[in-house]
């Protein structure tokens, strides 16, 4: 029996049985029509039907309604469903906003179930709500393995998430290093899910870092509104306007920025960022804060270094670098200061605090922190793969300036 001769309500009751269980064959016989019909208007609803006498959907309970705990948005029920075929099928149909009002949900969340589950009878639209929750059960039921369900790309990820990389920083490093070999490739997306998602973040409790991302921010951080700082004299002639125009574009290497990274019992430490390369110099503080201190320390990094890699040096305001003129007598190397509360005019040296304090938190007492951990810390950010540098890490793009010569990985 061709579609064109039989009702819409005779065909919803062939999908309201296919939707409960009920085989094709035995629809067919009941309502008088070809399985072949049946099972076509099962497909074509977006079912998936096995063959035989005792074919059909594989049953689902059609009734429940599963919470979705911890979500922004909820999943549409069957009642959910019922109503929208039946405000659809009134002799005025319902706006898509009016519907949403009703149940609770977006007018974006309607519309795109009749647009999902659409089926066409007799060249017009139209919503099955059983269909529709059945399609919506089986599609949510479908299982596919994972990508880190692979022991060996799973123990790559892992022990490079433990190396404080980011899942984005991760994968690009295993397609760098195994380029040939796509079973090791993995989105980050992937990871993202693996960590968050799958078996309730099942891969973070492989990890040995305590977080398994460093930042747990949820929006950007607004400027600052507050005033301007009263008059420093020691900052005239230094400010970032007086800066060499070459160290804006970070296409010449050898401009830093640097800053304090504090701690309790005036502990704390030192961080310098070559902007070109994002390479990290740290150094500890023994203690002391005051301006001969810290000038002290820091020319003493510088030391470690080409006298040649050390061009300018770009600060905040801090009182600690009082004394700047002396440090610049002594190394060759001029300090520059930001404007008052614009972290933004020294982002390298901002960004990679937030990665020091990943390492260790706020509150750390730097006092106890061993000088080995200090080191390794400080490896592990120049051997971090970063977006910025497509991919490339700091030492590596650091010491090619140095020499010209690129190093392996």
């Amino acid at each position: 029996m061709a579609d064109r001769v039989v009702s819409w309500e005779v065909r919803a009751e062939a999908l309201s049985g296919l939707a409960r269980g009920v085989s094709a064959v035995e629809l067919s016989e009941s309502l008088g029509l070809g399985s072949v019909t049946v099972s076509r208007w099962g497909r074509l609803s977006g079912m998936k039907l096995a063959r035989g006498r005792h074919g059909g959907v594989a049953p689902v309970s059609l009734d429940i309604a599963t919470p979705d705990p911890g979500r922004g948005y909820r999943r549409l029920t069957l009642a959910d469903r019922s109503f929208i075929q039946a405000a659809r099928a009134l002799e005025t149909p319902l706006s898509m906003r009016k519907i949403a009002a009703e149940l609770g949900v977006a007018p974006s969340t309607v519309s795109r179930e009749l647009t999902a589950h659409q089926v066409r009878h007799n060249q017009q639209p139209r919503y099955h709500a059983e269909a529709a929750h059945l399609v919506a059960r089986q599609q949510r039921s479908r299982s596919r393995p994972g990508t880190l369900e692979e022991p060996v790309l799973r123990g790559a990820v892992v022990s490079r998430l433990n190396d404080k990389l980011s899942p984005e920083q991760v994968a690009a490093e295993l397609r760098t290093k195994f380029p040939d070999k796509p079973e090791m490739h993995v989105s980050h997306e992937t990871i993202y899910q693996a960590l968050y998602v799958q078996g309730r973040g099942a891969l973070r409790h492989e990890l040995t870092v305590e977080k398994a991302l460093r930042s747990g921010r949820t929006t950007r951080k607004p400027q600052s509104k507050l005033p301007g700082r009263g008059s420093r004299p020691w900052l005239e002639g230094a400010m970032i306007t007086d800066r060499p125009a070459d160290a804006a574009d970070r296409a010449v290497p050898g401009h830093w920025e640097g800053d304090l990274v504090v701690g309790p019992e005036k502990s704390g430490l030192i961080t310098l960022v070559e902007r070109r390369s994002r390479f990290t110099l740290i150094g500890r503080l023994p203690g002391m804060r005051d301006s001969e201190t810290v000038t002290g320390i820091l020319q003493q990094m510088i030391e470690r270094l080409p006298e040649t890699l050390f061009t300018t040096i770009t600060w905040d305001q801090g009182a600690e670098m009082a004394q700047h003129k002396k440090f610049t007598i002594a190394t060759g190397c001029p300090v520059f200061f930001c404007n008052p509360h614009s972290p933004w005019e020294r982002p390298t040296n901002e960004n990679t605090n937030g990665l020091i304090r990943d390492f260790h938190p706020k509150g750390t007492n730097f006092n106890k922190v061993t000088d080995h951990d200090l080191a390794e810390m400080e490896r592990l950010l120049n051997r971090r793969p970063r977006k910025t540098l497509e991919w490339a890490k700091p030492r590596e793009v650091l010491f090619k300036n140095i020499t010209g010569v690129a190093i392996a990985a």
